[in-house]
């Protein structure tokens, strides 16, 4: 088919910004929800909304979630699971790099299930879990590549419990990570995560919350958290290794040390608010450091060596164009961004550890990423942002064929609201990857091919119905 008409035809559709439902509670202070616009707060899209269903377990419970449908047109072939952005680009004379692709799927949609609990010591406690249905198939292990796109099983996103006491909060249960808080403003599944954004994995934690007001409309936030790393869902230091290494055998599993992760940020009344990413909730003027510290055991290194993980990074957030009244939409202009450098932290770096057997060592990489959002009303916003993850030091990776020098991404979206359950998203990305160390496998794969480059062209259409 034309790689022309499908792209013509998604860039000619209404649309919106994409949808997180039921994440950790609104990040640096977000207000809860916008009320004073339509939709209204208590049935609009996300789980900030007033949502009091006649539910209930032995307290009281909202149920909540979103269908979503994604459609997703291609230049390069990323085979069964082509309906969000692959990890990198196929090389562009590689069999895939050489194909183009149309794909749908509904395996994003979610369900989460909310509950408010009695009061602990004075504090407001909430619980929430939160299901998505993007388990195994959408790794390709079914083994049955047409069936790819409708066999999905459940998987457990969110499932947390969280005391409230005002000026600090205790969370614990498994959520989104807290090394970086940046994510993409994108209709991509994976939210810019292997392009310089870094945030999306969940892993179980425990994380303190505290404010210090400054006064004069200003405050510190802090938060401590240890987590178990996202390192440990791999299971064997093969999979973690950087292509070419060749470390042990499949039973050299990583050790359970965890995370340590702290953030430490400003917040200033001054400038006002303006909506956070997908319009759910206001924040204000945010900037300040993310860091993070761990190490794990992997057999077969010498003396039992551990290897080390680590990363520090800058965030900020600017209400560019304030919200008028704090709740409104229209009119207001976001700034978002970090950067960081960091080593052996999933989705950061591309490769967890470099050497060879005996001899193991994190690998560094850092990353840039920032993002636009206007919203010319209540119900239509456009976003545009680019994101980039490199490599620290191309010669760590000395031997290793077809490693990732950088990936990068670039995207601009649209979204509109038809009315309280119904959005349309549409968005153009481009993925460029570079490679180092070119090499031919033996067998065909994304990397078959002798180009250092792979680009891919990407238009993507989204329906939602919030409920």
């Amino acid at each position: 088919m034309s790689r022309a008409v499908p792209v013509v035809v998604a860039a000619s559709l209404l649309a919106a910004a994409p949808a997180l439902a039921a994440d950790a509670p609104p990040p640096n202070g977000a207000t809860q929800f916008n009320c004073d616009f339509e939709p209204a707060c208590e049935v609009a899209p996300g789980v900030y909304g007033n949502l009091n269903a006649p539910a209930s377990s032995k307290f009281n419970l909202a149920v909540g979630g979103f269908v979503k449908l994604d459609y997703a047109y291609n230049s390069s072939n990323f085979g069964p699971n082509g309906f969000f952005t692959n990890t990198r680009s196929p090389k562009n004379d590689s069999l895939e790099g050489q194909k183009d692709q149309s794909t749908f799927s509904a395996r994003s949609s979610r369900i989460w299930f909310r509950s408010n609990g009695p009061n602990l010591l004075g504090g407001r406690s909430t619980a929430l879990v939160e299901l998505d249905f993007t388990n195994a198939p959408i790794y390709g292990t079914s083994g049955v590549a047409n069936t790819e796109s409708f066999n999905a099983t459940p998987r457990l996103r969110h499932a947390w419990g969280n005391i409230d006491w005002g000026n600090t909060q205790l969370l614990f249960g498994q959520t989104t990570e807290n090394f970086s808080v940046f994510n993409a403003n994108s209709v991509d599944f994976n939210a810019g995560i292997q392009a310089g954004f870094g945030n999306g994995f969940r892993v179980p934690q425990v994380k303190l919350t505290q404010r210090v007001d400054l006064g004069g409309g200003n405050s510190l936030k802090l938060v401590a958290a240890v987590e178990q790393p996202f390192q440990t869902n791999f299971n064997t230091a093969n999979a973690n290794a950087a292509p070419g290494n060749t470390v042990g055998s499949a039973g050299d599993s990583w050790g359970p040390v965890p995370n340590f992760v702290g953030q430490a940020f400003f917040v200033s009344k001054a400038l006002g608010t303006s909506p956070i990413a997908y319009g759910f909730g206001q924040q204000n003027l945010t900037a300040g450091f993310f860091g993070l510290y761990g190490n794990q055991h992997a057999k077969g290194q010498t003396n039992d060596k551990t290897i080390d993980s680590w990363g520090v990074g800058f965030y900020t957030f600017v209400p560019v164009i304030a919200s008028p009244d704090g709740k409104k939409r229209a009119g207001s202009l976001t700034f978002e961004g970090q950067t960081y450098l960091a080593a052996n932290v999933t989705g950061a770096t591309a490769y967890q550890y470099t050497g060879t057997a005996g001899d193991l060592h994190p690998a560094k990489g850092f990353g840039a990423s920032g993002h636009l959002i206007f919203y010319p009303t209540d119900q239509f916003s456009v976003s545009a942002g680019y994101g980039r993850r490199q490599a620290y030091n191309y010669g760590d990776y000395k031997g290793i064929s077809n490693f990732e020098k950088y990936n990068e991404t670039y995207f601009a979206n649209a979204y509109y609201d038809l009315n309280a359950a119904v959005r349309v998203a549409t968005e153009y990305q481009r993925l460029n990857t570079k490679y180092g160390n070119i090499t031919v496998p033996a067998t065909a794969t994304a990397t078959s091919g002798r180009s250092d480059e792979g680009t891919t062209n990407i238009a993507r259409l989204a329906l939602y119905y919030f409920f």
